[in-house]
């Protein structure tokens, strides 16, 4: 786990916002942001991209991050949305609502991504992989991913057929099959390939 070597700040400002999106790549269920100002006095170990951490390591660091940290939010935009607007203007909406809600307002946006739509005059910086550079982004990637499994588990009681316990939504083999038998359900991104 390289959670002890990301970095603290970005450019040692008091207030940075990571910011960090999950589901943009699924067929089924919405893409949800998670938003994560840290605080410099209370140290979270283990940080690190929500990918590189299992289930257990993500759902402890969750409570620990809305314990510790001045600010968080986390925001579903589900898949009427999705459709409605296209996944990367969908993305920027939630991260957009998500800063929104934070207090105090951040001085400083850091973006897992290359793009980023800006937002009431904040200052922000795009980073590439930031998920597993910046503590903020790491944390924001940990909130958004276990708020979004949740919601898929919660879907999968629903419509079980699609095995979203498992692949969460995204485009699995079983996935596959399964909307190919049984259509797609009112959760589908109907903008998406494959539904």
């Amino acid at each position: 786990m390289r959670g002890a070597e990301l970095r603290v700040s970005f450019a040692g400002l008091e207030r940075e916002c990571g910011l960090d999106e999950a589901g943009r790549g699924c067929l089924a269920g919405p893409v949800t942001v998670g938003a994560v100002v840290l605080r410099a006095d209370r140290s979270i170990l283990g940080l690190n991209d929500s990918k590189q951490l299992r289930a257990d390591q993500r759902e402890r660091l969750e409570a620990e991050i809305k314990e510790k940290t001045w600010a968080w939010a986390v925001v579903h935009l589900e898949a009427a949305h999705i459709d409605r607007v296209n996944i990367l203007q969908a993305v920027f909406d939630g991260m957009h609502t998500a800063v929104e809600s934070l207090r105090p307002v951040p001085e400083l946006l850091l973006v897992d991504g290359n793009r980023f739509r800006p937002f009431l005059g904040i200052a922000h910086r795009c980073i590439v992989q930031g998920d597993g550079l910046y503590q903020s982004i790491a944390a924001a990637s940990i909130l958004a991913k276990t708020a979004r499994d949740r919601w898929m588990l919660e879907a999968h009681e629903r419509f079980p057929y699609y095995q979203w316990d498992s692949n969460k939504g995204y485009p699995s083999p079983a996935h596959r099959r399964a909307l190919i038998q049984h259509g797609p359900s009112p959760l589908h991104r109907r903008t998406f390939k494959g539904v």
